[in-house]
């Protein structure tokens, strides 16, 4: 091949398809509960990792609260109070974990019942 048209290859490919942000919140979440269950199901691991994981999870909520909290929000507006909830909630409830009063399964049940809203309203796998 010439570098003429290694070139025109190159500069003809498509440029790879941003996901959407529905996706995105998604993925991420997923990462999340994931982090957070195993940090939560191997005594083995240390405190850090746990403290770790709620940690990432509650920045999580926190942008999520943001975006609800926000005028230019779309969703209805019984929908963002209940999301802003659930994001207090989570931030007392990590408090609670790192205090060892309670275990994460809360944490877990909020996150996993949010995926399962986000699969039902798009095209997510």
């Amino acid at each position: 091949m010439t570098a003429q048209s290694l070139a025109k290859q190159a500069y003809s490919s498509p440029a790879p398809m941003l996901r959407p942000p529905r996706q995105i919140e998604y993925d991420t979440l997923a990462r999340l509960t994931h982090q957070l269950r195993d940090a939560a199901g191997d005594t083995a691991k240390s405190f850090g990792v746990l403290a770790e994981a709620l940690h990432d999870n509650a920045q999580f909520w926190t942008v999520l609260a943001c975006d609800v909290a926000s005028q230019d929000n779309l969703l209805p507006k019984e929908l963002r109070a209940r999301i802003f909830y659930l994001a207090e909630f989570t931030h007392h409830h990590s408090r609670k974990v790192l205090d060892g009063e309670v275990t994460v399964a809360a944490l877990l049940e909020i996150n996993v019942a949010i995926l399962k809203g986000l699969r039902q309203r798009s095209d997510l796998p």
